[in-house]
Order: structure tokens, then sequence, then C-alpha cells
């Protein structure tokens, strides 16, 4: 049998050069910044901002980077707040969606309501902070971690992929002798892979980037803070005293004649750098069916 071979229209063209070009749009700007954040200050000043490639290779932005007495705390409190977070976010967010996908569970539809509920009207700021204060939170890296135990979108989202288990499996397993805990984590979560992996970098991402409740309850020491409230004090509002140490600044040394853009462009990097590495574990359970592997009905 001849394979057809497909035609490749004027309109298909344009569109992969329309594709590429926005692809360049958002590759370029940090391919500049890593180039930038890895160049000496005396060349690093004088770049453009379409150089993608380092001249004279310096690594003193990423020194003083991890040498920082407060952004290697914070870098290290973001880790641990992104990998526990996300962790006990997964935990409760699969455990909730496996309980509400059963089909004999009582008051199943007023729950439901509740959480749609308290979705869509967020009680708000000043009644969370009330509730940290109360418990005896504040300060802790626990007040970030737990405030935003479960989402009620993606709890909602994980209940979808449960719900294509096909009943023979579950059947299966429950002649075979397995319980709660064994069926979710033998049989939900493989073959609802593609759903455990895309909460869990939605909520990894959130974790990572997060500052304003970080900014809010961690504050009894600079030291316990997180990474994203260090960058945006030293790349939105400009604090530069608070990253090169007002000392240095007033002596004027080689710490201080640093290039400000190119460091800042360091830290953009470190900040990043996780989770771009977090997305090719992920992005590959994105093009499989959610049930590949399972028996069809």
């Amino acid at each position: 049998m001849a394979l057809v071979k497909k035609k490749f229209t004027v309109l298909q063209f344009l569109l992969m050069l329309f594709l590429f070009a926005l692809t360049l749009t958002m590759i370029v700007p940090i391919l500049n910044i890593f180039a930038k954040s890895l160049s000496s200050p005396k060349e690093s000043v004088a770049m453009s901002g379409l150089a993608i490639l380092p001249k004279d290779i310096d690594f003193i932005n990423y020194r003083i980077v991890f040498s920082h007495p407060i952004l290697m705390p914070a870098l290290w409190n973001s880790i641990v707040i992104t990998v526990v977070g996300t962790v006990i976010n997964i935990l409760l967010t699969t455990t909730a969606a496996y309980v509400l996908t059963r089909p004999k569970l009582t008051l199943k539809k007023p729950i439901m309501v509740f959480l749609i509920f308290m979705m869509l009207f967020d009680p708000g700021m000043v009644p969370e902070y009330l509730v940290v204060q109360r418990v005896g939170l504040m300060g802790s890296k626990w007040s970030v971690i737990l405030v935003t135990a479960v989402n009620v979108y993606y709890l909602i989202i994980m209940m979808r992929y449960f719900e294509k288990v096909p009943q023979s499996i579950v059947e299966a397993a429950v002649i075979d002798g397995a319980g709660p805990f064994r069926m979710l984590f033998s049989v939900f979560y493989p073959l609802a892979k593609a759903g455990v992996a895309t909460i869990t970098m939605f909520y990894a991402v959130v974790r990572w980037n997060e500052y304003f409740k970080a900014s809010i309850y961690l504050t009894r020491k600079s030291t316990d803070t997180v990474l994203q409230v260090i960058l945006r004090q030293f790349v939105v509002l400009g604090d530069t005293v608070s990253i090169l140490g007002q000392q240095n600044l007033y002596d004027y040394n080689a710490l201080a004649r640093v290039d400000y853009g190119a460091l800042k462009g360091a830290t953009i990097m470190v900040a990043i750098v996780p989770i771009l590495i977090l997305y090719p574990f992920v992005l590959k359970f994105y093009t499989k069916d959610v049930m590949g592997g399972g028996i069809k009905e």
C-alpha cells in the first residue's frame, strides 16, 4: 500500500514561522540573562539585549549568590517548602480525590458543594492570618506549607482522572484483597500517573514561586525568608544593599564593582533552573494516554 504524502501548505509554513518567532521571544531573553550572568563585569555591562553567548567567562556572580549569608538560606528554605509542601499536596489531594470518587460515598454532593463554594468565595487574607497566628505558626515554614495544603481546582482535576479508572480493575483488586491504601497507590496512581504528574508540576511551580505569604509569615529573621522574596527585593525593588552589603558599597571594593544587572541575572537563573529541570520529567506524561497499559473496557 503506497504511502500518501501530506501536502505542506503555505499557511502551515507561515504558522511555523510565527511559532518559531514566538519561541525566540521567550528563549532569547533567558539566554541573554544567562550569558550576562556568566560574563565578566566589564563585558556584561556592554552586552546588548540580544547577546546570547557569554564574553570573558567569569563566575563571580554565582560565587556571590552561593556564598551570600541571606541568599543561600533563602534558597534552602524554598527547596524545603517546595519538596515537603508538594509531597503533602499530592498525598492530601489524591487521597481526597480517591474518597470523593467512590460510588457509595455518603454526603458526596454536599461535600462537593462546600468545596466548590470555598473555591469560588475565598475568605480572604485576614482570617487566614488570624488562624496562622492563633495556632502559633508565625515565622515557621509550616505556615506557608499548611496554608495551601489542598487546591480544590487541582482536586477536581484529579477526580476526573480517577473517575476514568475502569471499574473492572477496581473490582479485580478488591477480589485480590486490596485495601483502600493499596488500591490508591498500586492501582489508581499507576493508571492516573499523567494526572498525578500534572498536579505535581502545578503544585511545585506554585510552591517555588511563592513570595506573598512568605513575605507575611516568615518575618522573624532575614534568613527565614524564601528565595522569591529576596529576588523581588533585588530585581523588582532594586535593593542592592541587602545583597551586596552596606559596608561593601561604602568601601566600593571588588564586590561592589560587579555589574548589578549580571548579578540580578545570576539570581534569576538560580531561581528558574530548578523548575526548568522539573519540566522534562513531567512533560513526558502529557502526551501519554491516561489509561496507557490498563485494561480497555
